[in-house]
Order: structure tokens, then sequence, then C-alpha cells
């Protein structure tokens, strides 16, 4: 099974008067833009997860909706609290254990690492997840902690967004 890791897209700056909830605040015009040229990159590249999760805030969502239109078939979102700022690991992993083809996973930083870093049995700090960044790994077998493989890492800059 591949799990595709995905940092939200670019987001408008936080703004208390504008959000005073920052769980709504969207992604920016030029996030969006910028995100829809990953997606058709990755898609390019055979990314097809069967399911998008994402954690349940606005510019997690909004990335989420963006990679599933550049998906063909299109895949199902799913909202997880497990995905909010904080994740849930232990929660994740008994999610992804219960799908049967590959997934996408959209979260914030500095969560993204720290799962990559778990999965792959890494310390969190050896990844960079700029905003729009994608990690591939690979579950050869088990899912669970450490046993994941690293297949790639890229980011909008090296996707040519």
């Amino acid at each position: 099974m591949n799990l595709y890791i995905v940092r939200h897209a670019w987001a408008l700056e936080p703004d208390e008067a504008k959000f005073p909830d920052d769980a709504q605040r969207p992604l920016s015009r030029k996030g969006r833009r910028r995100f829809a040229c990953v997606a058709k990159r990755l898609v390019e590249r055979g990314v097809a997860p069967a399911v998008v999760a994402s954690s349940p805030l606005l510019r997690a969502v909004q990335t989420a909706e963006i990679l599933i239109q550049a998906l063909r078939p299109r895949p199902r979102l799913e909202t997880l609290e497990a995905l909010a700022p904080g994740s849930d690991v232990a929660a994740l992993l008994a999610w992804l254990k219960d799908q049967s083809q590959d997934a996408a996973w959209v979260g914030h930083a500095p969560d993204v690492a720290a799962l990559c870093g778990a999965l792959l049995g890494a310390p969190a700090h050896c990844f960079r997840f700029p905003k729009g960044a994608t990690a591939s790994l690979r579950f050869s077998s088990s899912i669970a902690l450490g046993q994941a493989e690293l297949r790639w890492l890229a980011t909008a800059r090296l996707l040519g967004c």
C-alpha cells in the first residue's frame, strides 16, 4: 500500500479580525492555483489514492478537494479529527489498516513531518514539509510504526509549480 502525506497548500495569513476561528482560515487564491499545479504533476507521476483523508480545518479540506479534482477516478474524501493539529498517529494507523487501497492524508506542519518520521522510524526533524509538499511512503508488509519506506518527498518547487 502507498500512503501520500500532504501538507496543506498556502493559506491566507492568520488574522483574528477576519478569522477569529483559525480553523476557518482558507487557502489564498495563489495557494489554490499553485496547489492545482502540484496536484496535476502528482497525477502525471502516478499518484492515485482511492481515498483522501483530511484534517477538518478549512485550508486542509480545500487542499484535499483540489487534489481530488485532479484525480481520475475521483477518490472519496474523509475528514478525520486525527489529522487536526496535534495529529493522533495511533488513530491514523487504525484508519489506514482499514483501507484496502492507496490513501492520502492532508494535514499540517509540524505534524506531517512527525507522522512521516513515526511511520519510517526516523526523527521528525529529518523531514522538511513546505506548504503543498507531498511524501510517498510504501508499506510492503505490516502497517505499523517504523514499517514504511520513503519512496520520495516532492515540493512544489521541485515539481515546477
